[in-house]
């Protein structure tokens, strides 16, 4: 397993910025892949789960946006569960997260998952020392029932430097299209820095398997954990690009032409304020 997770690179020398052009066009090459992947998983009917983990902060929603803006909803879905309800909390703990895996045909992208079981629930409180090991010690092999079973599954860690993730808070605290972003439970987690890195390292070991590895991502810089991420994804999925029809458009039939506008003329439009 590669090692280094989180590593301060406050003393290591940045990276030049990537050029925004360059970002630009090489995240439409990859989206073009994208969509020819959702033309291979509808036709051939297949089933994959992407899994996104790391620190808040870390850049787990910026990759999967970019993975989803040029695709169909109805192919790649997101799921993103909130705190278990009480009758949640008296189910099986997977109970809740196998209802969302994927049918034949789509792709489920997990913007945290069943690990949080080994990551914030263990470091909050929010389970018992007897359900954190039981986990830990099944959650291999409930992925390789999966994996068994057919389905194609990815694990990404986000990997975020110290430094990095104090300045995207303070850019939370200061913007206010971001405020939103940042919660008790992230300023929790940034005074249990190294609480989360003990339960990170512990989730790695007990599930970093051969059915279903971890995949780290340095995410410090955006643009290229975004590409690097997308790269990967489609590295590991052996798709095909497809041939297509390319569709005709018919001519109008007027054969029962009238002025179609004029019944909307006194209706409710929105004022044209640009």
């Amino acid at each position: 397993m590669q090692q280094n997770q989180d590593v301060d690179k406050e003393k290591l020398p940045k990276p030049e910025k990537m050029d925004r052009k360059v970002y630009k066009a090489e995240l439409e090459r990859l989206q073009i892949e994208l969509v020819k992947l959702q033309a291979w998983v509808k036709k051939t009917q297949s089933r994959i789960v992407v899994i996104f983990e790391g620190r808040d902060a870390a850049g787990k929603g910026g990759v999967i946006k970019r993975i989803t803006e040029r695709v169909s909803p109805r192919v790649f879905r997101v799921v993103a569960l909130p705190a278990p309800s009480d009758r949640e909390k008296t189910q099986l703990y997977m109970q809740r997260y196998l209802a969302h895996l994927p049918t034949g045909g789509e792709v489920v992208l997990f913007d945290r998952s069943w690990y949080n079981r080994l990551g914030v629930e263990r470091v909050m409180g929010f389970c018992t020392d007897k359900e954190y090991e039981r986990f830990r010690k099944n959650v291999g092999d409930y992925e390789h029932i999966l994996v068994e079973d057919g389905i194609i599954l990815v694990k990404y860690w986000l990997s975020v430097s110290s430094g990095e993730q104090e300045r995207r808070f303070q850019k939370r605290i200061e913007d206010p299209l971001r405020q939103w972003k940042l919660s008790p439970m992230d300023t929790a987690a940034r005074r249990l820095w190294y609480d989360y890195s003990r339960a990170r390292d512990a989730m790695l070991e007990a599930s970093d398997t051969d059915w279903a590895p971890w995949y780290l991502v340095s995410s410090d810089d955006k643009r290229r954990a975004r590409l690097n991420c997308l790269r990967h994804l489609l590295s590991l999925i052996p798709y095909e690009d497809l041939p297509r029809e390319t569709p005709e458009l018919p001519e109008r039939d007027e054969t029962r032409a009238y002025d179609d506008l004029k019944p909307m003329e006194g209706r409710r439009f929105i004022p044209e304020h640009y």
